[in-house]
């Protein structure tokens, strides 16, 4: 069984409300001013069965020119619209607007419904259907049946179903529903018993009862408690069906039109935009950079700033790529489409297409960015996806960049492993997330790897390599260590560099154990064998040695593990396994020892006495027991 989602437009008074009444047999006005006045002020909703058991939604829009933008919210998610001309009338200043909103928000399918016809001569109804076919040449109704009905007297109804049917058979495209379930609320309320509930029409995906959900974009966490569509609970709703929810652990007023449900942190949300702008050709007005507009997208109605990259106006019927900067968050997706409307006097100018849904402010006149945006545009869900990772310039989680895109984690691992083939990517595995990087960034981070490490070597001869931590501090700050460490052994597996203990080097790189090296390890070791077990620090040792190169030479014989460093003190590794000997034997035999008896044991002086035991202490050799050390560990 199918699920379509139908909506009406047209000028006020054109007989959208009465014409769904014969259809369904029920009425989509729900407030008592909408009654009295006899016009749609909000959207209404309710539903029919077509001939092969498929359910058709339908959505009553408001004619009226104070609420387009009630209009705007409930075009989110038609599959077919019936444009309703009254025969008595002809074409109307709403029944314009309504048709270029369709058609800038990419509406495909639709019917024009002639409504009165009863009330009509049949030479003017010809006449009214010659206009209606010139008028609609270079829309998306250009060639669309048009339905002679009557809604008071049943004429045509019959055949308006078999009109519906044959579209949706033949021309309406399947929902997405293997990517994240999306939902803009187009109503909320609340109701006793139950608490709050909201509609909308779920343009992808599936909800399930039970789900935990976000809000966007007032980031609030909610459950699924109970799911209608068609007036009946259901386990599950489909993209394609309008659908109520009754939310629980959120208040009425935490939610607002405008808002979407959607998987939890699947989404980001943004106060900034990359689209492409479209001006309708018949818009009597200019957009120069920085005008402020309305913009609607999805249920959303929000004041932004438009900020023209590639010139300073923008005349009808041209297009540019443009950055609007909100003046509140919302949370998209690349391709939603939206609609501008001039700031005063309020009239519909154009609309387009969301190109980067989380994009950074942007320079203007930027001949890259352009070039970018274009790929943006055109290309693949890969080529968009490549260029997201490109300007990163760091790692990126995949987990990240279905947030950013608004995919599911599934459509983004698709892309990713073919730009991986495609050499085009870096793929790190790490724990259960995967991260990526541009090969181009990677290729930048090499050359300067090596450019340096290369200098690196030149002027430390003795050193067997750069620090780790110096790398990292340099080339990859903001990078996790966990994720550090990927690269590195990366980089290392592919032979590009060598790390062992805290060092980085090139993978050719040897220390040269040359005579000047020989002449510095003697004399250090002969100055700390004759220091015996009063230990030096290390700036001692460098100045009684005396070498330009001392610093570095102590240095390797530490990493060869000839010297042994701790507590700002050096000694030979042979002194200090003697001095941990001779404690281990004292404390074998007499239990425990205070740090004036092991300052007489070693014949040295406190301070060295008790660093030894300090050290000790943290390497769980002894344990500190009031003034005393006992023996924890023999090993």
């Amino acid at each position: 069984m199918r699920n379509i989602i139908i909506g009406t437009a047209g000028h006020i008074d054109h007989g959208k409300t009465t014409l769904i009444k014969a259809l369904t047999g029920r009425e989509t006005d729900r407030w008592e001013e909408e009654k009295r006045r006899g016009i749609t002020i909000d959207l209404g909703f309710t539903y029919f069965d077509l001939p092969d058991g498929s359910k058709a939604g339908i959505v009553d829009v408001p004619g009226h020119e104070k609420f387009i933008k009630n209009m705007l919210a409930g075009v989110v998610g038609m599959d077919m619209v019936l444009l309703v001309i009254a025969a008595d009338e002809g074409i109307m200043p709403q029944t314009t607007e309504h048709l270029n909103i369709l058609n800038l928000l990419g509406v495909e399918n639709g019917i024009v419904v002639l409504t009165k016809c009863d009330l009509a001569e049949k030479e003017w109804i010809s006449l009214v259907k010659e206009d209606i076919t010139e008028s609609l040449g270079s829309t998306f109704l250009e060639g669309a049946p048009i339905v002679e009905v009557s809604s008071k007297t049943g004429y045509g109804i019959d055949k308006l179903i078999e009109e519906i049917s044959k579209i949706a058979d033949k021309s309406i495209k399947e929902r997405e529903l293997n990517t994240i379930a999306r939902l803009p609320i187009d109503r909320v309320f609340s109701m006793t018993g139950f608490g709050t509930v909201i509609t909308g029409t779920l343009i992808s995906g599936i909800l399930n009862k039970g789900d935990e959900v976000e809000i966007y974009p007032v980031n609030k966490l909610c459950r699924i408690r109970n799911i209608q569509v068609h007036s009946s609970d259901v386990e599950k709703a489909y993209a394609g069906q309008r659908t109520a929810i009754n939310l629980s652990n959120i208040k009425k007023t935490d939610i607002y039109r405008g808002c979407v449900i959607a998987p939890v942190n699947s989404m980001r949300n943004t106060k900034m935009l990359d689209v492409k702008l479209n001006l309708l050709k018949d818009s009597k007005r200019v957009v120069i950079n920085r005008s402020r507009l309305h913009f609607y997208t999805g249920t959303s109605e929000i004041l932004a700033r438009v900020v023209l990259l590639d010139r300073d106006e923008l005349t009808p019927g041209e297009s540019c790529y443009a950055q609007l900067r909100l003046e509140e968050e919302i949370a998209v997706r690349r391709g939603d489409k939206f609609i501008v409307r001039f700031y005063s006097p309020l009239e519909t100018i154009g609309g387009g297409e969301i190109i980067e849904p989380v994009p950074k402010k942007r320079k203007r006149f930027d001949e890259d960015l352009i070039e970018e945006l274009k790929v943006k545009e055109k290309g693949s869900g890969a080529d968009v996806i490549e260029k997201i990772i490109k300007e990163a310039k760091d790692l990126i989680s995949v987990s990240s960049l279905a947030k950013t895109t608004a995919l599911t984690e599934a459509e983004v691992k698709e892309n990713i492993e073919l730009l991986d083939q495609e050499e085009r990517i870096s793929l790190f595995a790490v724990k259960n997330e995967k991260y990526v990087w541009h090969k181009s960034f990677e290729r930048e981070l090499e050359e300067s790897l090596e450019k340096y490490l290369f200098a690196y070597h030149k002027d430390n001869k003795y050193a067997k390599g750069a620090k780790k931590s110096e790398i990292k501090s340099k080339f990859l700050p903001d990078l996790k260590q966990i994720l550090f460490d990927a690269v590195i052994q990366s980089f290392c597996e592919r032979g590009l560099l060598k790390s062992f203990d805290e060092f980085i080097a090139l993978p050719y790189f040897k220390v040269e154990y040359d005579e000047d090296y020989t002449k510095v390890k003697e004399r250090a070791i002969s100055i700390l064998n004759a220091a015996k077990f009063e230990f030096l620090r290390p700036e001692e040792l460098t100045e009684k040695i005396n070498h330009a190169r001392a610093e570095e030479v102590i240095s390797l014989m530490v990493s060869d593990k000839d010297l042994f460093k701790f507590n700002e003190m050096i000694t030979t590794m042979d002194l200090y396994e003697e001095a941990k000997r001779l404690l281990i034997d004292y404390l074998g035999k007499n239990g425990r020892i205070n740090a004036a008896g092991y300052r007489d044991l070693l014949n040295t002086n406190r301070k060295t006495a008790i660093a030894l035991l300090e050290h000790f202490d943290m390497i769980k050799l002894t344990k500190r027991v009031e003034n005393d050390r006992i023996l924890l560990n023999l090993t």
